[in-house]
C-alpha cells in the first residue's frame, strides 16, 4: 500500500486529545457524532489543503467526508486506544476492500 491510499495523519497531541474525549465526554461525543471535523477542528485539528489534480486529468477530483453512523462505547474506545492511535497517527487506508457476498451499510456500523 502506497502513501497515497492514506489519509493524512493526525498530530499525536490532537489523536490523544481525541481519544480522551471520546472515551470521557458525552458532550463532545455528541458533537463528533454530528459533526466530526467541526469537533476535531475544535481540539486544534486543521484540514489539510486541498491536492490539486494533474493538468488535463480526467480522474475526478476526490472529496473527503467524515461521517459517524453510530459513535462506539466510550468503554470500546477506552479498550483500543492504542490500535486507534496507531491508525490515527498513520494515517487511514482510503479504500477498504468489499469481501461481502452482500454488502450493506451494516458492515460499517461500530458497537
Amino acid at each position: 500500500m502506497t502513501n497515497e491510499n492514506r489519509t493524512a495523519p493526525l498530530d499525536a497531541a490532537v489523536a490523544d486529545k481525541l481519544l480522551n474525549l471520546l472515551s470521557s465526554d458525552d458532550s463532545f461525543r455528541d458533537h463528533f457524532s454530528r459533526d466530526p471535523v467541526a469537533a476535531l477542528e475544535t481540539i486544534g485539528y486543521k484540514r489539510p489543503a486541498p491536492q490539486s489534480k494533474p493538468e488535463g486529468s480526467a480522474q475526478p477530483e476526490l472529496f473527503v467526508t467524515c461521517c459517524v453512523k453510530q459513535l462506539a462505547s466510550k468503554e470500546a474506545i477506552s479498550t483500543a486506544r492504542a490500535e486507534i492511535r496507531g491508525m490515527l497517527l498513520t494515517g487511514l487506508n482510503h479504500t477498504t476492500p468489499q469481501l461481502d457476498a452482500n454488502p450493506s451499510d451494516d458492515r460499517r456500523t461500530l458497537k
